[in-house]
């Protein structure tokens, strides 16, 4: 391959990467929470970054696009009560609300079943028919009709959609007049145990303006504990299990409870502005289509637990795929001309509060969205060792793959699907924010197949620490992570977007996917 590209992409260096990772890991960060003095040290290390290595700025004259954000932390002033069971926060249920409300409460709120709370004409699926939630608090199971099943005919089988994600279930609660809405918390479909619902959902949240997202929200959101879910329904004459069998058919007829709901949280407010950075590698022809990279910058920052102060490092997630942005610009700049089309990079604000910098770039583009000729996402580099294969997450969506394929052959790699599709992880990190607009974006990385003995023993032991520490205070950063397989998947992703940017192709998404609509409506 001309132009250089074999320095280019052996110039990714470990000990640079390890130096970069180990910083913005650092306690000095304090878990790069946005608005925070974390935040100044990461934005200003990836903008003195971009102009050293001779970037251009990407929005404008300006290397930031500040992105609003409202900070809400719930206080719970009264335990959810549901008849003379009580819950304890956060031991079994947490609560917090998006209203911009001094106090929100449900007083003896009437309790719904909804089952998967979806209402989707393209399935023939609405749980909310022939049923009026106005005022009240539904109750709602995680994930979706196909999973539950595994039925491959209904919605998409074992794969999670969007219906099955606790975003999409709030904001359905509150478009039907709900008052409240709790989500039951159960680890398989959910994917992820209760103690990421305690370290995640307490503590300030932070939401874009009502004026950017311009859509209603129930009072109060909760989730609630399995077992107390449990409880629940027994207390109702009903029994859970059955209940949620007959919720995964066509058939299933919300069920009111007979059961009331009260719970009271205090809000407490604070606006600001967080920023995304942005910077671009002019393209030598085309320079008004564009490759973007994008990455996360923020985690969750710090809580006090009994008087001291614990940081959540964010090391895997994501100082990996920040540090991973510095370095692909780097490799772009080892070529002896920037390709045809331009490369920009983006490291987005708030991904772990909602993907709230990606959302808010999606609305408010640095280019049109149809001169962006496809994505590539990197949320939490591969850190278990080489492989010999690359999953795709999402696997078959868009034609981006075939560059994905042919960036993988130079590494004696294959492509493989996701092993636990039911997780939804599509729709979980940025990259779904520019899909939703119809922009074709990939999420891909690590593997199941190590190279050898070895690797798989690196692999063996980091793989339960990320399992372990996802969302945790450990996550922090060690010696030990399988380095050669993170520069393999940096040296992937750089050939990627350079096989893209090289080429005259605009790849679609594929027949049958949600999104493909979308983009060739804005390309016509």
């Amino acid at each position: 391959m001309a132009n250089n590209f074999d320095k280019a992409y052996n110039s990714f260096d470990t000990t640079k990467i390890k130096a970069d990772i180990k910083l913005l890991s650092s306690d000095e960060f304090g878990g790069r929470e946005p608005s925070t003095q974390g935040e100044t040290l990461t934005t200003n290390l990836l903008i003195k970054e971009f102009k050293r290595l001779g970037l251009a700025p990407g929005n404008g004259d300006s290397y930031t696009q500040a992105v609003p954000l409202v900070s809400i932390t719930s206080t719970t002033t009264e335990n959810l009560t549901i008849g003379d069971i009580e819950f304890e926060f956060p031991k079994n249920f947490v609560a917090s609300s998006r209203k911009m409300d001094k106090q929100s409460s449900l007083k003896s709120s009437d309790l719904v079943f909804v089952g998967y709370g979806i209402n989707a004409p393209e399935y023939q699926w609405n749980d909310y028919d022939n049923v009026d939630v106005k005022g009240k608090t539904v109750v709602i199971l995680v994930n979706d009709p196909g999973y539950a099943t595994q039925d491959s005919k209904l919605f998409d089988g074992n794969t999670m959609t969007y219906y099955g994600r606790w975003t999409y279930k709030y904001e359905e609660a509150a478009r039907q007049g709900a008052a409240g809405a709790i989500i039951i918390h159960e680890t398989k479909p959910a994917s992820y145990g209760w103690n990421v619902i305690e370290s995640s959902w307490t503590g300030a949240q932070y939401h874009l303006p009502a004026s950017e997202v311009n859509e209603a929200t129930v009072d109060v959101e909760m989730w609630i504990s399995n077992d107390k879910a449990i409880e629940l329904f027994k207390k109702s004459n009903q029994d859970f299990e059955t209940l949620k069998k007959s919720a995964a058919n066509r058939s299933f007829k919300a069920v009111p409870l007979g059961l009331s709901a009260s719970v009271s949280v205090e809000n407490t407010f604070e606006r600001s502005n967080s920023n995304n950075v942005i910077a671009t590698i002019k393209g030598s022809e085309k320079p008004d289509e564009h490759v973007v990279y994008m990455a996360h910058w923020d985690h969750l920052g710090s809580t006090i637990v009994d008087g001291k102060r614990e940081i959540y490092n964010g090391a895997h997630d994501n100082a990996t795929g920040t540090a991973g942005l510095v370095h692909i610009a780097n490799a772009y700049k080892k070529l002896n001309k920037a390709p045809k089309r331009s490369i920009t990079i983006i490291g987005v604000t708030a991904e772990e509060q909602g993907r709230l910098g990606s959302r808010y770039f999606a609305n408010h583009p640095t280019m049109p969205l149809n001169k962006i000729v496809g994505l590539v996402n990197m949320d939490s580099l591969d850190i278990t060792g080489l492989k010999t294969d690359v999953t795709v997450v999402g696997y078959g969506k868009s034609a981006l793959e075939a560059y994905l394929a042919k960036a993988a052959k130079r590494q004696n790699r294959t492509l493989s699907p996701e092993l636990t599709p039911e997780r939804g992880y599509y729709y979980r990190s940025d990259h779904f924010s520019l899909a939703k607009k119809g922009v074709p974006a990939l999420s891909a990385g690590g593997g199941s197949k190590w190279l050898n003995a070895e690797q798989k023993a690196i692999g063996d032991k980091v793989s339960a620490m990320v399992a372990k520490c996802y969302h945790q205070t450990c996550d922090e950063y060690d010696e030990n992570f399988g380095w050669e397989g993170m520069i393999a998947e940096l040296q992937l992703f750089f050939e990627t977007g350079y096989l893209l940017a090289n080429s005259e192709e605009w790849p679609n998404w594929n027949e049958g996917t949600e999104f493909k609509a979308l983009r060739d409506a804005m390309m016509q």
